[in-house]
Protein backbone atom coordinates (compact mmCIF):
# COMPACT_ATOMS: atom_id res chain seq x y z
CA UNK A 1 0.00 0.00 0.00
CA UNK A 2 1.37 3.65 -1.09
CA UNK A 3 2.53 4.91 2.47
CA UNK A 4 0.61 7.91 2.37
CA UNK A 5 -2.54 6.40 1.72
CA UNK A 6 -1.52 4.84 4.82
CA UNK A 7 -0.59 8.15 6.71
CA UNK A 8 -3.51 9.25 5.56
CA UNK A 9 -5.98 6.49 6.79
CA UNK A 10 -3.71 7.13 10.21
CA UNK A 11 -4.50 10.48 10.52
CA UNK A 12 -8.51 10.11 10.27
CA UNK A 13 -8.37 7.31 13.03
CA UNK A 14 -6.31 9.05 14.89
CA UNK A 15 -8.22 12.40 14.67
CA UNK A 16 -10.17 13.49 17.93
CA UNK A 17 -12.76 15.55 15.65
CA UNK A 18 -14.14 11.65 14.96
CA UNK A 19 -17.31 10.37 16.91
CA UNK A 20 -17.26 6.84 18.21
CA UNK A 21 -18.87 5.48 15.32
CA UNK A 22 -16.92 6.86 12.77
CA UNK A 23 -13.68 5.69 14.72
CA UNK A 24 -15.82 2.38 14.49
CA UNK A 25 -15.28 2.14 11.16
CA UNK A 26 -12.07 2.96 10.38
CA UNK A 27 -11.09 0.22 12.88
CA UNK A 28 -12.96 -2.35 11.13
CA UNK A 29 -10.73 -2.10 7.85
CA UNK A 30 -8.09 -1.79 9.83
CA UNK A 31 -6.30 -5.34 8.33
CA UNK A 32 -8.12 -4.68 4.94
CA UNK A 33 -5.62 -2.86 2.54
CA UNK A 34 -7.65 -2.85 -0.37
CA UNK A 35 -10.54 -1.11 1.69
CA UNK A 36 -8.19 1.02 3.16
CA UNK A 37 -6.75 1.93 -0.28
CA UNK A 38 -10.48 2.29 -1.53
CA UNK A 39 -11.27 4.98 0.75
CA UNK A 40 -8.11 7.10 1.05
CA UNK A 41 -6.20 6.47 -2.53
CA UNK A 42 -7.21 9.74 -3.71
CA UNK A 43 -10.10 12.60 -2.87
CA UNK A 44 -13.13 12.36 -4.35
CA UNK A 45 -13.13 14.39 -7.43
CA UNK A 46 -15.07 17.57 -7.59
CA UNK A 47 -16.23 18.46 -10.95
CA UNK A 48 -18.99 20.49 -12.88
CA UNK A 49 -21.62 17.40 -11.49
CA UNK A 50 -19.73 18.35 -7.61
CA UNK A 51 -19.14 15.40 -5.91
CA UNK A 52 -20.36 11.86 -5.68
CA UNK A 53 -19.22 8.70 -4.65
CA UNK A 54 -19.86 5.97 -2.01
CA UNK A 55 -20.97 6.49 1.70
CA UNK A 56 -18.66 5.77 4.28
CA UNK A 57 -15.61 7.33 6.14
CA UNK A 58 -12.18 8.44 3.80
CA UNK A 59 -11.51 11.19 1.28
CA UNK A 60 -12.63 9.57 -1.40
CA UNK A 61 -16.46 9.06 0.56
CA UNK A 62 -18.97 11.27 0.93
CA UNK A 63 -19.02 11.98 4.81
CA UNK A 64 -19.58 15.11 6.77
CA UNK A 65 -16.11 16.00 6.49
CA UNK A 66 -15.81 15.80 2.87
CA UNK A 67 -18.88 17.90 2.58
CA UNK A 68 -17.52 20.63 5.34
CA UNK A 69 -14.54 20.96 2.56
CA UNK A 70 -16.09 21.35 -0.14
CA UNK A 71 -18.16 23.71 1.17
CA UNK A 72 -15.63 25.66 2.65
CA UNK A 73 -14.00 25.80 -0.46
CA UNK A 74 -17.09 26.95 -2.38
CA UNK A 75 -17.53 29.60 0.43
CA UNK A 76 -14.16 30.58 -0.21
CA UNK A 77 -14.25 30.90 -3.95
CA UNK A 78 -17.76 33.13 -3.78
CA UNK A 79 -16.07 35.50 -1.37
CA UNK A 80 -13.35 36.22 -3.39
CA UNK A 81 -16.05 36.32 -6.15
CA UNK A 82 -18.69 38.31 -4.67
CA UNK A 83 -18.70 41.27 -1.88
CA UNK A 84 -22.03 39.42 -0.67
CA UNK A 85 -22.98 36.02 -1.55
CA UNK A 86 -26.47 33.86 -0.84
CA UNK A 87 -26.18 29.84 -1.51
CA UNK A 88 -30.00 27.96 -2.34
CA UNK A 89 -29.96 24.35 -0.45
CA UNK A 90 -32.37 21.79 -1.24
CA UNK A 91 -31.83 17.84 -0.38
CA UNK A 92 -33.34 14.54 -1.30
CA UNK A 93 -34.40 11.52 0.27
CA UNK A 94 -31.18 9.89 0.39
CA UNK A 95 -29.13 8.49 3.69
CA UNK A 96 -27.89 11.75 5.20
CA UNK A 97 -28.97 14.12 3.09
CA UNK A 98 -30.94 15.90 5.10
CA UNK A 99 -27.63 16.74 7.81
CA UNK A 100 -25.45 17.25 4.44
CA UNK A 101 -27.36 20.02 3.71
CA UNK A 102 -27.52 21.26 7.06
CA UNK A 103 -23.84 20.86 7.40
CA UNK A 104 -23.29 23.02 4.27
CA UNK A 105 -25.50 25.82 5.55
CA UNK A 106 -23.35 25.90 8.85
CA UNK A 107 -20.16 26.22 7.01
CA UNK A 108 -21.89 28.99 4.25
CA UNK A 109 -23.30 30.97 7.04
CA UNK A 110 -19.67 30.82 9.60
CA UNK A 111 -18.03 32.25 6.34
CA UNK A 112 -20.80 35.41 5.96
CA UNK A 113 -22.52 33.82 2.91
CA UNK A 114 -26.48 33.69 3.19
CA UNK A 115 -27.55 30.29 3.10
CA UNK A 116 -31.30 29.90 2.10
CA UNK A 117 -32.37 25.75 2.94
CA UNK A 118 -35.67 23.92 2.29
CA UNK A 119 -37.14 22.71 5.37
CA UNK A 120 -38.28 19.51 3.59
CA UNK A 121 -37.50 17.46 0.82
CA UNK A 122 -37.73 18.94 -2.39
CA UNK A 123 -36.44 17.82 -6.28
CA UNK A 124 -33.71 19.07 -8.08
CA UNK A 125 -35.34 21.24 -10.51
CA UNK A 126 -37.12 23.56 -7.48
CA UNK A 127 -33.72 24.03 -6.52
CA UNK A 128 -32.63 25.11 -9.90
CA UNK A 129 -35.68 27.31 -9.74
CA UNK A 130 -34.74 28.55 -6.55
CA UNK A 131 -31.68 29.67 -7.10
CA UNK A 132 -32.68 32.02 -9.96
CA UNK A 133 -36.12 33.30 -7.62
CA UNK A 134 -34.10 34.55 -5.00
CA UNK A 135 -31.03 35.70 -6.76
CA UNK A 136 -28.55 33.62 -4.98
CA UNK A 137 -25.11 33.21 -6.64
CA UNK A 138 -25.21 29.69 -6.46
CA UNK A 139 -27.14 26.73 -5.24
CA UNK A 140 -26.10 23.01 -3.91
CA UNK A 141 -28.34 19.96 -4.25
CA UNK A 142 -27.60 17.08 -1.91
CA UNK A 143 -28.42 14.09 -4.38
CA UNK A 144 -27.09 11.27 -6.03
CA UNK A 145 -29.48 11.29 -8.37
CA UNK A 146 -30.56 7.51 -9.37
CA UNK A 147 -27.46 5.86 -7.57
CA UNK A 148 -27.98 2.85 -5.34
CA UNK A 149 -28.80 3.56 -1.74
CA UNK A 150 -24.93 3.56 -0.94
CA UNK A 151 -24.35 6.23 -2.91
CA UNK A 152 -24.56 10.14 -2.46
CA UNK A 153 -24.18 13.45 -4.16
CA UNK A 154 -23.42 17.61 -3.97
CA UNK A 155 -24.68 19.38 -7.12
CA UNK A 156 -23.21 22.54 -7.43
CA UNK A 157 -25.07 25.29 -9.41
CA UNK A 158 -24.39 28.69 -10.58
CA UNK A 159 -26.47 32.23 -10.62
CA UNK A 160 -28.02 30.94 -13.80
CA UNK A 161 -29.95 27.81 -12.49
CA UNK A 162 -27.47 25.63 -14.29
CA UNK A 163 -24.73 23.32 -12.83
CA UNK A 164 -21.54 25.09 -12.81
CA UNK A 165 -19.59 25.28 -15.64
CA UNK A 166 -16.11 23.83 -16.25
CA UNK A 167 -14.13 27.32 -15.24
CA UNK A 168 -16.49 27.46 -12.04
CA UNK A 169 -15.89 23.91 -10.98
CA UNK A 170 -12.52 23.87 -11.58
CA UNK A 171 -11.68 27.17 -9.51
CA UNK A 172 -13.31 25.84 -6.64
CA UNK A 173 -11.75 22.85 -6.97
CA UNK A 174 -8.47 24.56 -6.73
CA UNK A 175 -9.89 25.94 -3.59
CA UNK A 176 -10.93 22.76 -1.74
CA UNK A 177 -7.50 21.46 -2.99
CA UNK A 178 -5.44 24.00 -1.15
CA UNK A 179 -7.76 23.37 2.30
CA UNK A 180 -6.78 20.92 5.63
CA UNK A 181 -9.67 18.52 5.92
CA UNK A 182 -10.10 18.83 10.03
CA UNK A 183 -8.11 22.31 9.94
CA UNK A 184 -9.20 24.64 7.73
CA UNK A 185 -12.76 25.08 8.02
CA UNK A 186 -15.12 27.52 9.54
CA UNK A 187 -18.21 25.72 11.38
CA UNK A 188 -19.31 27.67 14.47
CA UNK A 189 -22.24 30.19 13.14
CA UNK A 190 -25.41 29.67 11.69
CA UNK A 191 -27.21 32.98 12.31
CA UNK A 192 -27.05 33.49 8.50
CA UNK A 193 -29.40 30.03 7.70
CA UNK A 194 -32.62 31.17 6.46
CA UNK A 195 -35.46 28.64 5.89
CA UNK A 196 -37.49 28.84 2.33
CA UNK A 197 -40.61 30.41 2.30
CA UNK A 198 -43.55 28.40 0.63
CA UNK A 199 -44.21 30.96 -1.57
CA UNK A 200 -40.89 30.47 -3.89
CA UNK A 201 -42.46 26.20 -4.41
CA UNK A 202 -45.87 27.83 -4.83
CA UNK A 203 -44.06 29.79 -7.58
CA UNK A 204 -42.39 27.17 -8.78
CA UNK A 205 -45.76 25.19 -9.52
CA UNK A 206 -47.10 28.59 -11.58
CA UNK A 207 -44.32 28.67 -13.89
CA UNK A 208 -44.74 24.81 -14.94
CA UNK A 209 -48.20 25.51 -15.40
CA UNK A 210 -47.49 28.12 -17.67
CA UNK A 211 -45.79 25.31 -20.44
CA UNK A 212 -49.44 23.72 -20.38
CA UNK A 213 -50.36 23.41 -23.61
CA UNK A 214 -53.59 21.24 -23.59
CA UNK A 215 -56.94 23.60 -24.25
CA UNK A 216 -59.11 23.43 -21.20
CA UNK A 217 -62.10 21.65 -23.58
CA UNK A 218 -60.07 18.40 -23.80
CA UNK A 219 -60.63 15.96 -21.08
CA UNK A 220 -58.37 14.99 -18.63
CA UNK A 221 -60.00 11.87 -17.64
CA UNK A 222 -57.50 9.73 -17.98
CA UNK A 223 -55.69 6.86 -15.15
CA UNK A 224 -52.52 7.52 -14.12
CA UNK A 225 -50.78 5.32 -11.82
CA UNK A 226 -47.19 7.05 -10.17
CA UNK A 227 -44.32 6.01 -8.79
CA UNK A 228 -41.87 8.65 -7.22
CA UNK A 229 -39.68 5.68 -5.72
CA UNK A 230 -39.28 6.78 -2.62
CA UNK A 231 -37.80 10.20 -3.39
CA UNK A 232 -38.79 13.96 -3.56
CA UNK A 233 -41.28 13.67 -6.58
CA UNK A 234 -44.90 12.87 -4.48
CA UNK A 235 -46.29 15.51 -3.51
CA UNK A 236 -44.91 18.23 -6.27
CA UNK A 237 -45.68 15.32 -9.44
CA UNK A 238 -49.48 15.20 -8.07
CA UNK A 239 -49.60 18.66 -7.01
CA UNK A 240 -49.20 19.70 -10.79
CA UNK A 241 -51.29 17.13 -12.00
CA UNK A 242 -54.01 18.43 -9.93
CA UNK A 243 -53.42 21.92 -10.94
CA UNK A 244 -53.75 20.42 -14.65
CA UNK A 245 -56.80 18.83 -13.88
CA UNK A 246 -55.99 15.23 -13.94
CA UNK A 247 -57.89 13.98 -10.68
CA UNK A 248 -57.26 10.29 -11.58
CA UNK A 249 -53.64 9.61 -10.19
CA UNK A 250 -52.86 6.62 -7.35
CA UNK A 251 -49.14 6.61 -6.17
CA UNK A 252 -47.21 3.16 -5.37
CA UNK A 253 -47.95 2.49 -1.64
CA UNK A 254 -44.45 1.07 -1.39
CA UNK A 255 -43.06 3.51 -3.02
CA UNK A 256 -44.82 6.64 -1.48
CA UNK A 257 -42.98 7.48 1.67
CA UNK A 258 -39.29 8.85 1.84
CA UNK A 259 -36.95 5.24 1.61
CA UNK A 260 -33.16 6.33 1.77
CA UNK A 261 -32.56 2.71 1.47
CA UNK A 262 -34.36 1.90 -1.49
CA UNK A 263 -35.67 -1.45 -0.69
CA UNK A 264 -38.02 -1.61 -2.92
CA UNK A 265 -36.06 -1.78 -6.28
CA UNK A 266 -32.20 -2.19 -5.89
CA UNK A 267 -31.21 0.60 -8.58
CA UNK A 268 -33.93 3.63 -8.24
CA UNK A 269 -33.29 4.59 -12.00
CA UNK A 270 -36.40 4.78 -14.25
CA UNK A 271 -34.83 3.64 -16.76
CA UNK A 272 -34.50 0.53 -15.88
CA UNK A 273 -37.64 -2.08 -16.51
CA UNK A 274 -37.40 -3.88 -12.77
CA UNK A 275 -37.32 -1.07 -11.29
CA UNK A 276 -40.93 -0.39 -12.80
CA UNK A 277 -42.59 -3.41 -11.40
CA UNK A 278 -44.24 -2.46 -8.50
CA UNK A 279 -45.42 0.81 -10.71
CA UNK A 280 -46.77 -1.67 -13.32
CA UNK A 281 -48.47 -3.71 -10.82
CA UNK A 282 -50.13 -0.69 -9.98
CA UNK A 283 -51.33 0.43 -13.40
CA UNK A 284 -52.62 -3.01 -14.00
CA UNK A 285 -54.45 -3.51 -10.94
CA UNK A 286 -56.01 0.40 -11.66
CA UNK A 287 -56.65 -0.65 -15.36
CA UNK A 288 -54.64 2.77 -16.18
CA UNK A 289 -53.51 4.41 -18.75
CA UNK A 290 -49.99 5.18 -18.24
CA UNK A 291 -47.13 4.84 -15.24
CA UNK A 292 -45.20 7.70 -14.46
CA UNK A 293 -42.25 6.93 -12.67
CA UNK A 294 -39.52 9.82 -11.30
CA UNK A 295 -36.18 9.03 -9.74
CA UNK A 296 -35.37 10.28 -5.86
CA UNK A 297 -34.23 13.76 -6.98
CA UNK A 298 -37.16 14.16 -9.38
CA UNK A 299 -35.37 14.92 -12.60
CA UNK A 300 -35.74 11.87 -14.59
CA UNK A 301 -38.69 10.37 -15.38
CA UNK A 302 -40.20 7.35 -17.32
CA UNK A 303 -43.12 6.48 -19.02
CA UNK A 304 -45.30 2.97 -19.42
CA UNK A 305 -48.59 2.92 -21.24
CA UNK A 306 -51.70 0.27 -21.05
CA UNK A 307 -53.99 -0.53 -23.83
CA UNK A 308 -55.61 -3.23 -25.40
CA UNK A 309 -52.61 -4.78 -26.86
CA UNK A 310 -50.72 -4.64 -23.51
CA UNK A 311 -48.07 -3.08 -21.89
CA UNK A 312 -46.11 -0.72 -23.76
CA UNK A 313 -42.30 0.47 -22.09
CA UNK A 314 -41.11 3.50 -23.32
CA UNK A 315 -36.73 4.37 -23.75
CA UNK A 316 -36.03 8.53 -22.88
CA UNK A 317 -35.43 8.46 -26.56
CA UNK A 318 -38.93 7.21 -27.01
CA UNK A 319 -40.60 9.81 -24.80
CA UNK A 320 -38.69 12.68 -25.80
CA UNK A 321 -40.08 11.69 -29.22
CA UNK A 322 -43.35 11.87 -28.04
CA UNK A 323 -43.04 15.35 -26.03
CA UNK A 324 -41.54 16.88 -28.81
CA UNK A 325 -44.36 15.51 -31.20
CA UNK A 326 -47.02 16.95 -28.36
CA UNK A 327 -45.13 20.02 -27.90
CA UNK A 328 -44.52 20.97 -31.66
CA UNK A 329 -47.87 19.83 -33.04
CA UNK A 330 -50.10 21.78 -30.43
CA UNK A 331 -48.34 25.26 -30.85
CA UNK A 332 -48.57 25.00 -34.55
CA UNK A 333 -52.47 24.22 -34.36
CA UNK A 334 -52.32 27.09 -32.27
CA UNK A 335 -50.21 29.17 -34.09
CA UNK A 336 -47.80 29.82 -31.07
CA UNK A 337 -45.12 28.04 -32.91
CA UNK A 338 -41.88 30.15 -33.10
CA UNK A 339 -40.63 31.16 -36.75
CA UNK A 340 -37.43 29.72 -35.66
CA UNK A 341 -37.96 26.80 -32.94
CA UNK A 342 -35.10 25.36 -32.01
CA UNK A 343 -34.86 21.54 -29.82
CA UNK A 344 -31.72 20.94 -27.87
CA UNK A 345 -30.64 17.55 -27.54
CA UNK A 346 -27.21 15.58 -26.59
CA UNK A 347 -25.08 13.76 -28.61
CA UNK A 348 -25.64 10.55 -27.58
CA UNK A 349 -29.74 11.05 -27.95
CA UNK A 350 -31.35 9.14 -30.61
CA UNK A 351 -30.24 10.93 -34.31
CA UNK A 352 -34.09 10.36 -35.27
CA UNK A 353 -34.56 13.68 -33.85
CA UNK A 354 -32.14 15.30 -36.14
CA UNK A 355 -34.08 13.94 -38.88
CA UNK A 356 -37.46 15.03 -37.95
CA UNK A 357 -36.44 18.76 -37.29
CA UNK A 358 -34.77 18.75 -40.95
CA UNK A 359 -38.32 17.79 -42.38
CA UNK A 360 -39.94 19.92 -39.89
CA UNK A 361 -37.63 22.95 -40.34
CA UNK A 362 -36.90 23.07 -36.54
CA UNK A 363 -33.22 23.63 -35.64
CA UNK A 364 -31.63 20.73 -34.07
CA UNK A 365 -28.69 21.65 -31.54
CA UNK A 366 -26.81 18.83 -30.42
CA UNK A 367 -24.72 19.02 -27.02
CA UNK A 368 -22.64 17.21 -24.74
CA UNK A 369 -23.66 15.14 -22.35
CA UNK A 370 -24.96 16.36 -19.11
CA UNK A 371 -27.85 19.14 -18.82
CA UNK A 372 -26.10 22.33 -18.28
CA UNK A 373 -25.16 22.28 -21.84
CA UNK A 374 -28.77 22.68 -22.59
CA UNK A 375 -29.43 24.63 -19.71
CA UNK A 376 -26.73 27.38 -21.93
CA UNK A 377 -28.37 27.25 -25.23
CA UNK A 378 -31.28 28.34 -23.49
CA UNK A 379 -29.13 31.36 -21.29
CA UNK A 380 -27.59 32.19 -24.95
CA UNK A 381 -31.14 32.07 -26.75
CA UNK A 382 -32.24 34.68 -24.08
CA UNK A 383 -29.46 36.89 -24.43
CA UNK A 384 -30.43 36.93 -27.97
CA UNK A 385 -33.99 37.59 -26.90
CA UNK A 386 -35.27 34.21 -28.74
CA UNK A 387 -36.17 32.35 -25.28
CA UNK A 388 -39.43 32.08 -26.98
CA UNK A 389 -37.93 29.43 -29.29
CA UNK A 390 -36.68 27.16 -27.40
CA UNK A 391 -39.20 24.17 -27.42
CA UNK A 392 -38.09 21.35 -25.95
CA UNK A 393 -34.53 20.21 -24.25
CA UNK A 394 -33.78 16.50 -23.47
CA UNK A 395 -31.19 13.34 -23.25
CA UNK A 396 -31.95 10.13 -23.44
CA UNK A 397 -31.68 8.91 -19.85
CA UNK A 398 -34.99 10.28 -19.27
CA UNK A 399 -34.66 14.16 -19.07
CA UNK A 400 -36.53 16.68 -20.45
CA UNK A 401 -37.52 20.42 -19.90
CA UNK A 402 -39.69 23.10 -21.73
CA UNK A 403 -39.83 25.73 -18.83
CA UNK A 404 -36.83 28.19 -19.18
CA UNK A 405 -36.93 29.26 -15.83
CA UNK A 406 -35.42 26.07 -14.82
CA UNK A 407 -32.40 25.10 -16.05
CA UNK A 408 -32.30 21.43 -15.48
CA UNK A 409 -33.87 18.31 -16.34
CA UNK A 410 -37.26 18.95 -14.94
CA UNK A 411 -39.61 15.53 -13.96
CA UNK A 412 -42.12 17.53 -12.53
CA UNK A 413 -42.93 20.07 -16.23
CA UNK A 414 -42.22 16.56 -17.74
CA UNK A 415 -45.31 14.78 -15.85
CA UNK A 416 -47.39 16.97 -16.67
CA UNK A 417 -46.12 17.39 -20.35
CA UNK A 418 -46.33 13.50 -20.58
CA UNK A 419 -50.35 13.33 -18.90
CA UNK A 420 -51.35 16.27 -21.26
CA UNK A 421 -49.78 14.50 -24.49
CA UNK A 422 -51.68 10.94 -23.32
CA UNK A 423 -55.05 12.79 -22.60
CA UNK A 424 -54.51 14.98 -26.04
CA UNK A 425 -53.88 11.38 -28.07
CA UNK A 426 -56.81 10.16 -26.56
CA UNK A 427 -59.31 12.76 -27.25
CA UNK A 428 -57.75 12.23 -31.04
CA UNK A 429 -58.65 8.69 -31.31
CA UNK A 430 -54.90 7.29 -30.61
CA UNK A 431 -52.65 5.28 -27.89
CA UNK A 432 -49.76 6.62 -27.39
CA UNK A 433 -47.98 3.29 -28.53
CA UNK A 434 -50.18 3.98 -31.82
CA UNK A 435 -48.71 7.80 -32.36
CA UNK A 436 -45.28 6.41 -31.76
CA UNK A 437 -45.63 3.78 -34.69
CA UNK A 438 -47.02 6.73 -36.59
CA UNK A 439 -43.83 8.74 -36.19
CA UNK A 440 -41.51 5.77 -37.07
CA UNK A 441 -43.51 4.75 -40.28
CA UNK A 442 -43.13 8.95 -41.16
CA UNK A 443 -39.59 9.40 -40.11
CA UNK A 444 -38.03 6.14 -39.93
CA UNK A 445 -37.62 3.11 -37.80
CA UNK A 446 -34.70 4.48 -35.38
CA UNK A 447 -33.43 1.68 -32.17
CA UNK A 448 -31.77 2.75 -29.47
CA UNK A 449 -29.62 0.83 -26.98
CA UNK A 450 -27.54 1.70 -24.25
CA UNK A 451 -24.73 -0.69 -22.35
CA UNK A 452 -22.76 0.00 -19.42
CA UNK A 453 -19.42 -1.69 -18.09
CA UNK A 454 -19.05 -1.01 -14.22
CA UNK A 455 -14.92 -1.10 -13.23
CA UNK A 456 -14.99 0.04 -9.67
CA UNK A 457 -12.41 1.15 -7.41
CA UNK A 458 -8.82 2.53 -8.25
CA UNK A 459 -7.77 -0.60 -10.78
CA UNK A 460 -11.29 -0.02 -12.24
CA UNK A 461 -10.51 3.46 -12.91
CA UNK A 462 -7.47 2.71 -14.75
CA UNK A 463 -8.76 0.33 -16.83
CA UNK A 464 -11.44 2.53 -18.36
CA UNK A 465 -8.74 5.11 -19.09
CA UNK A 466 -7.07 2.34 -20.81
CA UNK A 467 -9.76 1.28 -22.76
CA UNK A 468 -10.66 4.82 -23.87
CA UNK A 469 -7.04 5.89 -24.74
CA UNK A 470 -7.17 2.41 -27.08
CA UNK A 471 -10.35 3.55 -28.94
CA UNK A 472 -8.83 7.24 -29.42
CA UNK A 473 -5.63 6.29 -30.40
CA UNK A 474 -6.34 3.11 -32.55
CA UNK A 475 -8.24 2.28 -35.84
CA UNK A 476 -10.39 -0.71 -34.10
CA UNK A 477 -12.25 -2.99 -36.88
CA UNK A 478 -15.76 -3.03 -36.06
CA UNK A 479 -18.24 -5.84 -37.32
CA UNK A 480 -19.50 -2.72 -39.90
CA UNK A 481 -18.46 -1.88 -42.75
CA UNK A 482 -17.87 1.30 -44.42
CA UNK A 483 -16.52 3.49 -40.98
CA UNK A 484 -17.66 7.25 -42.11
CA UNK A 485 -16.22 9.45 -39.48
CA UNK A 486 -15.02 9.31 -35.96
CA UNK A 487 -15.61 12.37 -33.80
CA UNK A 488 -13.19 12.51 -30.90
CA UNK A 489 -14.67 14.67 -28.29
CA UNK A 490 -11.88 15.34 -26.42
CA UNK A 491 -9.71 16.59 -29.08
CA UNK A 492 -12.47 18.34 -31.17
CA UNK A 493 -11.76 16.44 -34.21
CA UNK A 494 -14.49 15.00 -36.36
CA UNK A 495 -12.11 12.67 -39.12
CA UNK A 496 -13.39 11.08 -42.25
CA UNK A 497 -11.93 10.34 -45.59
CA UNK A 498 -11.88 13.98 -46.66
CA UNK A 499 -9.55 14.69 -43.42
CA UNK A 500 -10.49 16.35 -40.52
CA UNK A 501 -12.77 19.17 -39.52
CA UNK A 502 -13.38 20.98 -35.96
CA UNK A 503 -15.81 20.27 -33.31
CA UNK A 504 -16.70 23.21 -32.00
CA UNK A 505 -18.28 21.93 -28.77
CA UNK A 506 -16.45 22.31 -25.20
CA UNK A 507 -13.98 19.24 -24.90
CA UNK A 508 -15.25 15.85 -23.35
CA UNK A 509 -14.18 12.32 -23.19
CA UNK A 510 -16.35 10.85 -25.48
CA UNK A 511 -16.12 9.28 -28.97
CA UNK A 512 -18.53 8.68 -31.63
CA UNK A 513 -18.67 6.45 -34.35
CA UNK A 514 -20.82 6.90 -37.60
CA UNK A 515 -21.25 4.42 -40.16
CA UNK A 516 -22.22 4.97 -43.57
CA UNK A 517 -25.24 3.19 -43.55
CA UNK A 518 -26.85 5.63 -40.84
CA UNK A 519 -25.66 3.33 -37.49
CA UNK A 520 -23.91 5.33 -34.75
CA UNK A 521 -21.92 4.42 -31.69
CA UNK A 522 -20.86 6.75 -28.72
CA UNK A 523 -18.38 5.74 -25.90
CA UNK A 524 -17.82 7.70 -22.74
CA UNK A 525 -17.03 7.31 -19.37
CA UNK A 526 -20.00 8.19 -17.17
CA UNK A 527 -19.67 11.44 -15.09
CA UNK A 528 -21.13 9.97 -11.69
CA UNK A 529 -20.78 6.14 -11.75
CA UNK A 530 -17.30 3.93 -12.44
CA UNK A 531 -19.00 2.60 -15.61
CA UNK A 532 -18.15 3.02 -19.26
CA UNK A 533 -21.29 3.63 -21.10
CA UNK A 534 -21.81 2.75 -24.85
CA UNK A 535 -24.57 4.47 -26.86
CA UNK A 536 -26.29 2.82 -30.24
CA UNK A 537 -28.51 3.67 -32.56
CA UNK A 538 -29.96 2.63 -36.10
CA UNK A 539 -32.40 1.72 -38.29
CA UNK A 540 -31.15 -1.77 -38.76
CA UNK A 541 -31.84 -4.01 -35.13
CA UNK A 542 -28.68 -6.80 -36.55
CA UNK A 543 -26.01 -3.70 -36.58
CA UNK A 544 -26.53 -3.15 -32.92
CA UNK A 545 -26.50 -6.85 -32.24
CA UNK A 546 -22.88 -7.10 -34.18
CA UNK A 547 -22.35 -4.11 -32.52
CA UNK A 548 -22.80 -5.01 -28.77
CA UNK A 549 -21.28 -8.65 -29.57
CA UNK A 550 -18.02 -6.98 -30.82
CA UNK A 551 -17.99 -4.25 -27.37
CA UNK A 552 -18.40 -7.19 -25.18
CA UNK A 553 -15.50 -9.34 -26.30
CA UNK A 554 -13.32 -6.54 -26.39
CA UNK A 555 -14.58 -5.22 -23.01
CA UNK A 556 -13.35 -8.75 -21.71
Amino acid sequence: MDVKVLKEYQRWLHNPSLNQQEKQELENIKNDESAINDAFYRNLAFGTAGLRGVLGMGTNRMNFYTIKKTTQGLANFLNKKYQKASVAIAYDSRLFSTEFAEIAAKVLSSNGIKAYIYNVLKPTPVLSYTVRYLHCQAGIMITASHNPSIYNGYKVYGDDGCQISGDFADAVSREIDALDIFEDIKYDDDSLVESVKEEVYQAFLQSTMKKSLLDKSVSRDIKIAYTPLNGTGRYPVQDILKLDGFNFVKVVKEQEEPDGYFTTCKYPNPEIRETLNLGVKLLNDIDGDILIATDPDCDRVALVSKDKDGLHYYTGNETGMLIFDYVYHTLKTRKLLPEHPVLVKTIVSTDLMNVICDKLGVECVDVLTGFKYIGEVIANLEKQGRENDYLLGFEESCGYLTNTEVRDKDAVNASMLIAEMVAFNKANGKTVYQRAQEIYDEYGHYQTLTDSFEFPGQTGKEKMDNLMKYFRENDVQFPLTGLKQKNDYLLSIAKNEEGEKEIKLPKSNVLKYLFKNGTTMTIRPSGTEPKIKIYYCSQNSQDIVQLREFIKEFIK
